[in-house]
């Protein structure tokens, strides 16, 4: 890669050369690729580029020939500059982000968040929806923290550890185990065999997890969060633009408070989660005949200040969203640094109050505390429904007949991130109790050690449930399709009338047609997977909480097929909640070591990681707190320095990025900068599962806003689509549907072959270079001299803001 070079600098020399004021002004094309990633060269079609600014993860490019381009304006007097934002390193470009799957649940709840419905006037409700979802962020960490400590502390510690057939054959737990005569006894003196001791030392784990997920939270955050945004004057804005829009604010995309308050308090409940389970086990102890009187005051003062501390969290969490009428650089440092901080001392304290000698305590059963994951699983579903009423009672007040779900989608996919973190905690438990029980089936008493708590063993029996209900559905949209695809052979054959007959060519495009019809089905299959989720899940804490057995003990005494099938849901929820896990964290050590398959998990992160971490501190990043003020800077200061036009053209993902920078510019730039999208999930995608900040009412607004806006669209796109319906305006956004296939047949023009292009390849279409010439026609032409002078013009005061401009998304 050629190093950086600013615009304005000679090519040969590298010596800087001012803009001329004389002549037509330039234009720009800005073009910024989509999910997946585009390589510079290949969105500028020329080997030879250079970047003209940002760095390795994010930067600006140009032809080798074009980088000087402002020096000398009048040869580009029949065309834009090409530019390309390259941003894949992103997300995609690092093969350690495609470790960041095991994070998958927080990445989803984070996305909860933004899914509310579009509200007018119900302000406390908005906020309400915010810190609901921030709870069940909440529990998905503490869930995480009490996974890890089930394996290192209860199943590890406590069971195999403890039980002298488990740990006879692991050398590895020999200094551990207090069975006589064993040599590491022996040499030892049984100092860690001691139950409290052994659960000690065994806290290493969850909190080194914790402190983990603390150190990568802080460095994302220093690298994304903390990115400045464009800041404009007060008055910047349009006086006859009304309400804005949420991501039209300058705080939108610098969330640097609210993550380091959230890392604070999330860090601080992993910490706590630890103690609390050490607290438990030896506060038990204490508690019976014969136990020391000073330890169990000191228990009675752990478990006082535990829920001191816990409540304080949440209080943390629940208090303050985000705040995004101004940039908040502000952080609240008696927080962010003492709550870890204290929450660390209460755990050292309970680590050494467990590991204090206590003659006679024996580790039998389950560790002290397993209706932990009981706890966990109904207030996550309470949570959620009381999401589902929230979402429900906000939609009341702006009806969207497109909205994901009827306005549930948040509700929804809150469930599925509680679902994917007992899918992930129980793998990692069930998987671990069954390499420790040897022959064993964990929970049926046939082996060295007792197992899991019974509460995941019944949610891994109902998995198989929601399972085949999912291939019910996924069959029945299968068929629909076919016949769709029939249907539509009559069509496209009726379609190119006069050319010869190719039944598998009209075969090939009615099934992409159809194909491209499968996602507007995905709703289907979200809300089913969590309606099911939430009914089957609420079973299994009834059935554990009743039985106090594991499913395949609890049928004993029934009828045979009771029986079988209980013991083989048993199995094969065990295992396939194993194998889920394991093809996660296989998936993730493929993508690390081949890239090819690093840029295809990376694409879940494009789409996943668009939005603020505004729920979870440990999501994965947002690209966006980087992407969107990068473009923002570049479109203000270009157009202010040259007075030049700019179309900012984006494809697919990329036209999201263009739509939010546009957003971020001052009324002033806008008139100067066209947008050109295509391929675009903006109303598709966006507008469907976002309402509040992509719904027709912002949407609208930025067609008002923008002064040149076209979008263009294939029927075989499966991702991108119409981005604004009619509204009886004169100026219509969208083009579409395109010819896909260019071609029916081989013509003069196509001797071969046209291939069907899809999502992908817009640039190839003729409307694209006629679309983008127009949109560069209709801008106003501002020369230099007057671009200056229209900056320095005084500026109106801004209106106040409307009711969904209050500068908190979500409370």
């Amino acid at each position: 890669m050629a190093p950086a070079m600013q615009p304005g600098t000679d090519a040969t020399t590298g010596e800087a050369t001012a803009p001329r004021d004389d002549g037509p002004p330039l234009a720009l094309e800005l073009l910024v690729h989509g999910v997946g990633g585009t390589t510079p060269q290949e969105m500028l079609d020329d080997p030879g580029t250079v970047r003209v600014g940002g760095d390795e993860t994010a930067g600006i490019h140009r032809r080798r020939e074009d980088a000087d381009a402002e020096s000398r304006p009048a040869d580009y007097l029949d065309r834009p500059v090409p530019e390309a934002y390259s941003w894949c390193n992103l997300t995609s470009g690092n093969g350690a982000r495609a470790l960041w799957l095991v994070l998958l649940p927080f990445m989803v709840a984070n996305l909860a968040h933004w899914m509310r419905p579009a509200a007018s006037g119900r302000g406390t409700a908005v906020r309400t929806y915010g810190v609901l979802v921030r709870l069940v962020s909440l529990s998905l960490t503490v869930l995480l923290v009490a996974a890890a400590c089930e394996v290192a502390l209860d199943l590890i510690a406590w069971q195999c550890a403890g039980s002298a057939p488990c740990a006879r054959g692991r050398s590895w737990l020999g200094f551990l185990s207090p069975e006589p005569g064993s040599p590491m006894v022996e040499a030892r003196g049984g100092w860690w065999s001691e139950p409290g001791r052994r659960l000690a030392l065994a806290a290493v784990v969850p909190a080194a997890l914790t402190g983990l997920l603390w150190w990568l939270s802080h460095r994302t955050w220093s690298a994304y969060e903390s990115q400045p945004p464009l800041r404009r004057p007060v008055g910047e804005e349009d006086p006859e633009a009304g309400a804005r829009p949420a991501l039209c604010l300058p705080g939108f995309w610098y969330g640097r408070r609210l993550v380091a308050r959230l890392r604070a308090a999330h860090t601080a409940a992993g910490f706590l989660t630890v103690a609390a389970a050490l607290a438990a086990a030896a506060t038990r102890f204490d508690r019976k005949p014969g136990g020391s009187a000073w330890l169990d005051a000191v228990g009675w003062g752990l478990e006082v200040t535990l829920v001191a501390s816990g409540a304080f969290v949440v209080w943390v969490v629940c208090s303050r969203g985000r705040s995004e009428t101004e940039p908040d650089d502000r952080i609240d440092r008696a927080v962010v640094r003492a709550l870890p901080g204290t929450a660390l001392g209460v755990l050292g304290v309970a680590v050494l109050h467990a590991a204090w000698s206590r003659p006679g305590w024996a580790s039998n059963g389950v560790l002290p505390g397993d209706e932990t994951f009981r706890v966990i699983a109904l207030v996550q579903g309470t949570l959620v429904v009381a999401i589902a009423a929230t979402a429900w009672w906000l939609r009341r007040s702006a009806a969207d007949d497109r909205a994901a779900l009827h306005g549930l989608g948040g509700a929804a996919v809150a469930m599925l991130a509680c679902a994917l973190g007992g899918l992930m905690s129980g793998g990692v438990a069930q998987r671990v109790a069954d390499w420790l029980d040897g022959p064993g089936t964990p929970g049926m008493g046939d082996g060295p050690i007792v197992g899991p708590p019974v509460v995941l063993s019944w949610q891994a029996a109902v998995i198989p449930v929601p399972l085949l209900v999912l291939a019910a559905l996924a069959g029945y949209f299968a068929g629909k399709t076919w016949r769709v695809s029939r249907r539509m052979a009559v069509e496209v054959r009726a379609s190119h009338p006069g050319e010869p007959e190719d039944t598998s060519r009209t075969r090939a495009i009615a099934r992409t047609l159809a194909a491209a019809e499968l996602t507007d089905r995905a709703p289907w299959f979200v809300g089913t997977t969590a309606a099911v989720t939430l009914l089957l899940g609420g079973g299994a804490v009834l059935g554990s909480w009743a039985t106090g057995e594991v499913p395949g003990e609890a049928a004993e005494g029934t009828t045979g097929l009771v029986a079988a099938s209980a013991q083989t849901a048993q199995a094969l929820g065990s295992w396939l909640v194993g194998v889920g896990f394991i093809l996660l964290i296989t998936m993730g050590r493929r993508a690390y070591r081949d890239p090819a398959a690093r840029r295809t998990i990376g694409i879940l992160w494009d789409v996943g990681t668009f939005w603020p971490r505004a729920a979870h501190p440990f999501a994965p990043p947002c690209y966006a707190e980087r992407a969107v003020p990068d473009l923002t800077w570049r479109m203000a200061t270009w157009t202010e320095n040259t007075g030049g036009r700019l179309v900012i053209s984006g494809h697919s993902q990329g036209s999201v990025l263009a739509a939010a920078a546009v957003w971020q510019l001052d009324w002033r730039t806008r008139r100067r900068v066209a947008l050109l999208t295509y391929g675009s999930p903006l109303e598709r995608l966006y507008g469907r599962w976002f309402p509040a900040y992509f719904g027709p009412r912002p949407m609208r607004a930025l067609h008002r806003e923008l002064h040149c806006w076209r979008n263009l669209w294939r029927g075989t796109d499966p991702i991108g689509g119409p981005v604004l319906p009619l509204d009886g305006t004169d100026r219509q956004v969208d083009r579409g549907p395109l010819r896909d296939p260019l071609a029916y047949g081989r013509t003069a023009e196509h001797p071969l072959p046209a291939p069907i292009l899809g999502h992908g390849d817009y640039p190839a279409d003729p409307a694209f270079a006629e679309e983008r010439a127009g949109l560069l026609a209709r801008l106003p032409d501002v020369p230099h001299q007057r671009a200056a002078a229209t900056a320095a013009a005084p500026r109106p005061e801004a209106p106040e803001a409307g009711q969904d401009s209050s500068g908190r998304s979500s409370g």
